[in-house]
């Protein structure tokens, strides 16, 4: 789930940190640049793991910083792919359900990855699976009583195997035009996601498989 990779950078040190320690004022510093950013193809930023390379802090003109060039070791959020991991429901609609692991929000899990036969419940706002139900209709599986189906309700922690990340890089920039008529921008994506599944025996809430095995 969490990754060490290798990032070499200048970093400034104000002139009110002169007094920390240097390998604590580039530490922090180096956490205000990065922590919670995505690194494309690399991951989220999570914090400093250590620092491996500092050089001598150098006076620039003008700004009165001093600084260094670093060499440091970042830990990123980046699950591999068939990874399991818990995480919890955040909301679901007909599209799907969406996770959060806390501190990141962009993981999802398509219908084609929820366990069949299942149906998204409007009144419930949740997706339920029938496991000994023959049904394949969206209509006949509604019409199912509410107390075979098993809802996977928001805030529920799942188990769910990663199945493939995306990076995104929206950059900003001006309106493009096609012979003269202003193409409008597409909505603004998440820089990384995680598409998730739970289609397999052993992934989806706790209590299901707990009951399971209590029950076995």
């Amino acid at each position: 789930m969490f990754v060490l990779s290798i990032i070499k950078d200048t970093i400034p040190v104000l002139p009110a940190n002169f007094g920390v320690p240097p390998h604590q004022a580039l530490t922090d510093e180096i956490n205000k640049k990065y922590a919670n950013r995505v690194l494309h193809d690399v991951g989220l930023c999570i914090c400093v793991f250590d620092l491996v390379e500092a050089g001598e802090g150098k006076v620039r003109y003008g700004d009165g910083c001093l600084w260094y060039k670093v060499k440091f070791r970042m830990v990123f959020f980046r699950p591999f792919p068939s990874e399991v991991i818990l995480a919890k429901v955040k909301s679901s609609d007909e599209d799907g359900i969406r996770l959060s692991v806390g501190f990141f929000d962009d993981m999802y899990i398509p219908l084609a990855y929820l366990p069949q036969p299942s149906a998204f419940d409007p009144s419930e706002r949740a997706h339920f699976w029938l496991p000994d139900s023959e049904a394949t209709r969206v209509h006949d599986l509604l019409e199912s009583p509410t107390a075979d189906r098993m809802y996977i309700d928001q805030g529920e922690i799942v188990r769910v195997r990663v199945e493939t990340d995306e990076f995104y890089d929206d950059e900003p920039g001006p309106p493009k035009a096609a012979e003269g008529v202003v193409i409008k921008r597409e909505a603004r994506r998440a820089p990384y996601s995680i598409t998730c599944s739970l289609s397999e025996q052993g992934l989806g809430p706790i209590p299901w498989w707990k009951n399971a095995m209590d029950e076995g």
